[in-house]
């Protein structure tokens, strides 16, 4: 499918009415925008409102900056989006549609008055066709009512771990076809469906389900292709149907391939794409297109060894990512999401879980031609209604469908932390894995819970068990990973097992070097230096047990929880690696760096921990170039030694000098100099100690 931004006030008519094959055009600009609350059915009254609208541009949210600032103070509700648009009289005879990528939460479409589409739940895509709504040659009224208010019948049922934003925060595309076209509405997919078999480095079985749709009332003569390219362009195999296809309901034409010695997709080592064109004609002219990519590769689970790709062992090196930023709240752009992704990048991250729900088109997009292993998922978190099944299960079918071509993708997440009613929970989970399988039989699927209970009901309905333990933050001791990683080989051997979730927030404000092992998250006092240390001692055992089949820290970045106020700081989960604004990168992103990426890193620790509480003390450094020589005030400190993992190095009893102190850590690696210099004041003995505990109930329900 091609995307082009143009300005369509008059051109876009002339444009489709002269392009016989699809055209995608971006429907962003010339909308205006009415926050609620509001009395009655404001429709009705909406043009009441002519000149008291806001113009804006999409993406957009109304909750950019309340949802950030203050707990429980942000507007859940009602919000009207309006635009005019002349359709050429030249577009009649042709089918339209309009494709929102997201609108949060709760969405009603209007043309003219008209009801023309709804849509429920605010990370899936949806389209809606409005050919018969719309008024050729002159004005027509688009309306949309978004309202982010939680409904206990969709998913997320509450705002309690992450905030929905209100409006419509991803682009809107308005597609014009032919009457007989490849199907817009099967769930906004591509509608079309490539599965691969007997992946291996001599040869791959391809299978192209292309889905069709005529949208006359009379049977058509047409001729499906389907054809395999090169990343470079060149032609791998093709294949012509001829067909007819009637108006009675979606068809579907299937074209098998087998590829020779294909050239594999193998991660960030070789994130190689075939595409795949498959193009409708009539008469012999195209009539409809869309490309979709093709990365060859085989993804492989082996209980208590870990994750295979293309039979070769493959790190997880794991991070999650929440999809808004500061002063921006999801109303995003292709530039932010870029920022991310290259901050998984260079942090040598390998695989991304994009919690807790459906995330851009753009961003699996990338992630294929990045090499990153996805784990994408619905939001179905954190409480039960008993009535969310519906929703779940629709949200579930359109991220399959809507993301089933992207070869990064190697897991459906079905739940994460749902507990109670049990019964009902566990049949949900059960069901949702049997959609999964009936969709995509050949991807995996996931349920996550924070109760560390391995037999819980509903934990064993999907093909991996994931596990969020905060030992030492929610619950127990910092320690307490290695005999419960250890507890879980000896039992449950033949489990396939994901640390799904692990972390501590930290507040940048906070510092101290008087630490505990374990810290009382209900206290305002968050030091980064306890951050550090849990991710230092727990990737260290993670590293060393390849039965956890892959780890995912929680977060890469900071980001808005509208219900809390911890740690200083209201509406903030605090436990990314990068700080909300993306400004500043914690101790423990150069920690994960050190021990995943190829680029060379020497890093200093406790760099914001200036005012030194103890004059002896402990220096830290990370370097995957060789072991540092660190210095203090110009002299060479002795006594270096290895800490959880080979990157690890710590030089104990250090004894400071009254007021400043500059620490420099040096290295070479291939004939280069590297050097990091921090500088710390120490003036007396004092202590900011955080305040300690030891949780013994276990992450559920906090």
């Amino acid at each position: 499918m091609k995307y082009r931004t143009l300005t369509i006030w008059g051109l876009l008519c002339i444009m489709a009415a002269q392009c016989a094959a699809r055209d995608v055009l971006s429907f962003n600009a010339g909308w205006q925008f009415k926050k609620g609350p509001f009395s009655g059915e404001p429709k009705k009254v909406a043009a009441l409102w002519d000149g008291k609208w806001e113009n804006v541009t999409l993406p957009h949210t109304w909750n950019a900056k309340d949802m950030q600032e203050k707990a429980a103070s942000f507007y859940q509700g009602v919000g009207y989006y309006k635009k005019n648009q002349v359709f050429d009289k030249a577009l009649e005879g042709k089918r339209i549609f309009l494709r929102f990528e997201g609108v949060g939460t709760n969405t009603e479409v209007y043309i003219n008055d008209k009801l023309v589409g709804t849509h429920q739940g605010g990370y899936s895509a949806f389209a809606c066709e409005i050919t018969r709504a719309v008024k050729y040659g002159q004005e027509n009224e688009i309306l949309v009512k978004a309202d982010n208010t939680a409904r206990p019948d969709v998913i997320p049922v509450n705002h309690s771990l992450f905030g929905v934003y209100g409006g419509i925060y991803r682009p809107v595309w308005m597609i014009v076809t032919e009457q007989n076209n490849i199907t817009v509405t099967d769930c906004a997919s591509s509608g079309v469906y490539i599965t691969q078999k007997n992946v291996s480095k001599s040869s791959a079985d391809v299978a192209v389900k292309v889905k069709l749709d005529n949208g006359s009332l009379a049977p058509a003569d047409l001729v499906l292709e389907n054809t395999l390219y090169t990343r470079e362009g060149k032609k791998v195999a093709s294949n012509r149907q001829k067909l007819e296809l009637t108006p009675q309901g979606t068809q579907t034409y299937v074209s098998n391939f087998k590829v020779s010695k294909p050239h594999l997709w193998q991660g960030r080592k070789d994130p190689y794409l075939y595409k795949v064109v498959s193009t409708l004609m009539a008469d012999g002219k195209e009539i409809d297109k869309v490309t979709q990519p093709l990365g060859l590769r085989k993804f492989e689970i082996v209980a208590g060894k870990g994750f295979y790709l293309n039979g070769e062992k493959y790190p997880m090196y794991g991070v999650t990512r929440h999809q808004d930023w500061e002063g921006l709240g999801s109303a995003l752009t292709n530039k932010e999401h870029d920022f991310d992704l290259e901050q998984i990048m260079d942090v040598g991250a390998t695989t991304v879980r994009f919690a807790h729900y459906q995330q851009s088109d753009y961003l699996y997009s990338r992630c294929d031609s990045l090499g990153l292993v996805i784990w994408a998922e619905i939001p179905f978190v954190n409480r039960v209604t008993g009535h969310e099944a519906e929703n779940a299960q629709s949200q579930l079918r359109e991220l399959i469908r809507q993301n089933f071509n992207h070869p990064s993708i190697y897991v459906w997440g079905l739940h994460n932390e749902v507990y109670t009613p049990t019964d009902y929970t566990a049949w949900l989970t059960q069901t949702l894995h049997n959609l999964a399988k009936t969709e995509d039989p050949d991807r995996f699927t996931v349920s996550v819970n924070g109760y560390g209970s391995t037999e819980h009901p509903v934990n064993q309905n999907a093909d991996i068990q994931g596990m969020n333990r905060y030992f030492g933050w929610y619950e127990k001791k910092i320690q307490d990973i290695e005999p419960w990683v250890k507890g879980l080989e000896e039992k449950y051997p033949w489990q396939k097992l994901m640390l799904t979730e692990y972390g501590a927030d930290s507040n940048l404000k906070h510092q101290t070097e008087y630490l505990g092992d374990a810290l009382n998250w209900g206290k305002p006092f968050y030091p980064e230096t306890f951050q550090t240390k849990t991710h230092e001692y727990q990737w260290g055992v993670i590293s060393k047990h390849p039965y956890i089949i892959a780890s995912y820290l929680w977060n890469m970045f900071d980001f808005a929880v509208p219900m809390w106020s911890r740690g200083g700081v209201a509406a903030r989960n605090l436990k990314g690696l990068i700080t909300f604004d993306r400004k500043i990168k914690k101790d423990s992103y150069y920690w994960y760096k050190a021990n995943w990426s190829e680029a060379p890193v020497l890093y200093l620790t406790q760099r914001r921990n200036t005012d030194r509480e103890r004059k002896i003390t402990t220096v830290t450094v990370y370097s995957n170039i060789g072991i540092p020589k660190v210095y203090l005030n110009g002299v060479e400190l002795q006594g270096i030694r290895k800490g959880y993992t080979d990157v690890h190095y710590i030089i104990d009893n250090v004894e400071l000098a009254q007021g400043k102190n500059v620490i420099k850590a040096v290295a070479s690696y291939k004939g280069e100099e590297y050097t990091d210099e921090i500088e710390w004041v120490y003036t007396h003995e004092h202590r900011r100690s955080a305040d300690s505990s030891v949780n013994s109930k276990e992450h559920a329900g906090w």
